[in-house]
């Protein structure tokens, strides 16, 4: 698949089922990411990868992160964020480390780690793999956090899935003039 291409046609796949990506397409992955803008050379970012059972611990550490905030849940409500992860058979958690740096704020230490984790995105489909990022209220949950071994400077950007689509939707591009305005031209 040629560059544009890639960019112009890569979709998320909400469901992912086998085969997860193998060794060597997670290696490209990685280091597709760490090719993300960096300001500084800070290299603000890190991933765990997640399969087997560290999906199923995965949803238990959702579950237990839902109860500890007291709201009350059903138990289809628990069971739906049991098998959330159960969703792909690879999971990455792009996570952001942010530093103190006098020319390089958190924002773009942030926007960094995000361009990291679309690097991985973009570098699944053109290797034939699908994925979706999600986020969700466990992306930004102090117990997710603690539990995922996060320190207190850092935060998830998002949860990548990886697998096989069951199907490949078809998504129309907007029109590029309802996004773009021309500026300071006399």
């Amino acid at each position: 698949m040629n560059s544009i291409d890639l960019l112009l046609n890569r979709v998320s796949s909400p469901v992912l089922d086998l085969p997860a990506p193998t060794a060597d397409q997670l290696d490209i992955m990685y280091r597709a990411a760490l090719r993300a803008p960096d300001h500084g050379g800070m290299r603000p970012y890190r991933f765990l990868q997640i399969e087997g059972e560290g999906r199923q611990k995965l949803g238990q550490v959702f579950v237990e992160a839902a109860q500890q905030s007291g709201d009350p849940l059903t138990e289809a409500e628990l069971e739906k964020l049991q098998n959330a992860p159960l969703r792909a058979p690879t999971i990455v958690v792009v996570i952001a480390t942010l530093q103190p740096h006098p020319k390089v704020p958190e924002i773009e230490q942030q926007l960094s780690a995000g361009c990291a984790a679309h690097g991985l995105v973009l570098a699944a489909f053109a290797q034939g793999v699908d994925a979706i990022w999600r986020s969700g209220k466990m992306a930004f949950n102090g117990w997710v956090n603690q539990r995922l071994g996060l320190e207190a400077n850092e935060q998830i950007v998002g949860f990548i899935y990886l697998g096989k689509a069951r199907k490949h939707k078809i998504v129309p591009c907007p029109a590029v003039g309802e996004f773009v305005q021309l500026w300071g031209k006399s």
